[in-house]
């Protein structure tokens, strides 16, 4: 499994770590029979979110190691949308 994204050098940060923890339990909890994009586990350095993009369209994500958000992308328009729960963004009509 490879992580995405850029740490210092091969360590993990504690707030990153945490949010990985966070989103894998997220996965376990709510997800957990939808197939993960290749590449999908990562770290955006831009925006600071560790995520597991999922081949369904959902993005499990967390910042910092705070509470797991589940985000969509209008790949129309780049816009995207976050939802508090897994429920809600795969029931939205953005993807």
């Amino acid at each position: 499994m490879t992580i995405n994204g850029v740490f210092n050098g091969n360590v993990i940060p504690y707030c990153e770590a945490q949010g990985l923890a966070k989103v894998f339990q997220a996965y376990a909890d709510y997800c957990l029979n939808e197939s993960i994009m290749d590449g999908g586990i990562g770290f955006n350095e831009n925006s600071g979110y560790v995520y597991l993009a999922l081949d369904n369209g959902v993005c499990v994500c967390s910042m910092l190691g705070r509470d797991v958000e589940y985000l969509i992308t209008n790949f129309e328009n780049g816009e995207e949308t976050f939802f508090d729960t897994y429920d809600e963004a795969i029931a939205s009509e953005i993807k």
